[in-house]
């Protein structure tokens, strides 16, 4: 086929070689394919892969697991027309909107209201996309150091830890033969142990394999009805519905902006490096095309949407960065999403399965802003970045709120608020007394390995790689030193034959 670029049409791909095979060394760039049976083989892994993460935000938030997929598809093919096919990604439910849905379902204010926060944070994702795209992300470091971005992304998760706990300990059905705890237990070792027993896709896929071994515990114990869906039909549109606007809820969820940065940055960074490409032109049309998904979804009753780890582990795994790939994931999810019986049958899932695999997602939220200090080279021996820290970690995790004139705020608004006022606050007043020295601003940087602040899964194709390539040549080692000793033997009987 002829080359996109030449041809000006970006639903033209040129297939690599045989279409068939791929040489040591070799990959498939995002404007490239394999035959069509392959390419579509490829799209069917990636839907794998986001399932088991994507499907746990609507159980977890109350929203509908059949609009959730239709909008992650629906915001799939966005991002990839936006973006004209060049920059490969799944977009997928994020995890960084269960704190402010949580926060807006305590207050009993239904989950329309929480679609409207959705809907205004993509919106102002969408115009951060265009500022950058267009002014470069210089500013987006000044107002928001890594001191900042990490202290907001980590409180956003270690906020549910509380609900985590409830769901160990939720009641089980009549007839139950075993508890909560000991279901989430099974989940929890079995996403642990999947990650570290297995290479590969298998280890990248423990949250789902690990959901589908405590589901399967739960089933056995008698912890499951099926009722609802034996009730549901085969074919039908999701269950949408329309925002409702309530003002008071953003304060909660603006502050999902960073981790939905934090991620498009990751995975832009984490693709260039695994393609060997320069993609830092597609930051801000990426961040302007998840922005336009997540509002999307709001719209239309979904959960907000973000880049996946999990589809940079498949493009690892299989070498194919083809964006068509993509399209058939998309078209896949769009399938299913018209399924009401499979979203019946994800809504079946019990507590105990979910307090399991939240042990973990949740932590690894807060752990992911953690990272950005790290990577950052955050010095917590100043004072003014670790007063910032401390005060926003204590008032995230203990969940401080008020209300003021009839507005909650919660633990995540306060937090990120006085992690915004205490840095430039004292930054500003430590200028002013001389006790503190300025600091040049830095974008938060992406490793050797490409993870960058979203995406830990070029580190680990990294150490996959280093780690194979270590095999071998042990291997080598070991085949020379058998192969020398054969010989010796084989001197020693000629010498004593003669």
């Amino acid at each position: 086929m002829a080359d996109k670029t030449k041809s000006g049409n970006i639903f033209t791909w040129k297939l690599h070689g045989d279409g068939k095979h791929l040489g040591p060394g070799e990959v498939v760039d995002p404007d490239e394919r394999l035959t069509w049976g392959r390419t579509a083989g490829i799209g069917a892994q990636h839907v794998i892969a986001m399932f088991g993460a994507t499907f746990l935000v609507p159980i977890l938030t109350g929203f509908d697991p059949s609009t959730t997929l239709f909008f992650t598809a629906m915001s799939t093919a966005l991002f990839l027309l936006i973006n004209k096919n060049k920059l490969p990604s799944y977009l997928g439910s994020s995890f960084g909107f269960i704190a402010p849905i949580a926060a807006v379902a305590s207050a009993h204010k239904g989950l329309a209201v929480a679609s409207f926060g959705i809907m205004c944070t993509g919106i102002t994702l969408a115009i951060i996309g265009i500022i950058v795209h267009y002014a470069g992300s210089k500013w987006i470091d000044i107002i928001m150091p890594p001191v900042v971005t990490g202290g907001i992304v980590s409180i956003i998760g270690f906020n549910l830890a509380p609900s985590v706990w409830t769901n160990w300990n939720a009641k089980t059905p009549k007839g139950a033969t075993a508890s909560s705890a000991a279901t989430a237990a099974v989940t929890l070792a079995a996403v642990l142990l999947i990650s570290v027993l297995f290479r590969g896709l298998i280890g990248r896929l423990n949250i789902l394999l690990g959901v589908l071994v405590g589901y399967i515990f739960a089933v056995a114990n008698h912890q499951v009805d099926f009722s609802a869906v034996e009730k549901a039909a085969w074919i039908g549109w999701p269950k949408f519905h329309l925002p409702q606007a309530d003002w008071s809820v953003l304060a909660m969820f603006i502050p999902v902006v960073l981790v939905l940065i934090a991620e498009n940055v990751g995975h832009v960074k984490s693709v260039a490096l695994m393609t060997g490409k320069n993609y830092d032109d597609q930051i801000g049309t990426s961040l302007f095309a998840d922005g336009l998904g997540t509002a999307l979804a709001g719209l239309g009753g979904g959960s907000g949407t973000t880049t996946y780890a999990e589809n940079i582990g498949v493009m690892a795994a299989t070498k194919v960065y083809s964006t068509a790939a993509y399209w058939f994931a998309a078209g896949f999810a769009l399938i299913l999403s018209l399924c009401p019986k499979f979203g019946a049958i994800i809504n079946t899932i019990p507590s105990g399965v979910l307090g399991g695999v939240t042990t973990l997602l949740y932590g690894m939220i807060g752990m992911l802003g953690v990272r950005i200090w790290v990577e950052n080279k955050v010095d917590f021996s100043k004072n003014v970045n670790l007063a910032v820290a401390a005060v926003t970690m204590i008032v995230g995790i203990a969940d401080f709120s008020f209300t003021v004139q009839g507005v909650t705020f919660n633990g995540i608004a306060i937090g990120s608020v006085l992690c915004l006022v205490l840095y430039h606050g004292l930054y500003w007043l430590g200028r002013l007394c001389g006790t503190v020295l300025p600091e040049k601003a830095e974008a938060p940087v992406a490793d050797a390995s490409g993870a960058g602040v979203g995406d830990l899964a070029g580190r680990v194709e990294h150490q996959e790689q280093v780690s194979e390539l270590e095999g071998r040549k042990n291997a080598d080692k070991n085949g020379a030193s058998n192969s020398n000793a054969a010989d010796a033997n084989t001197a020693k009987d000629a010498v004593a034959s003669k």
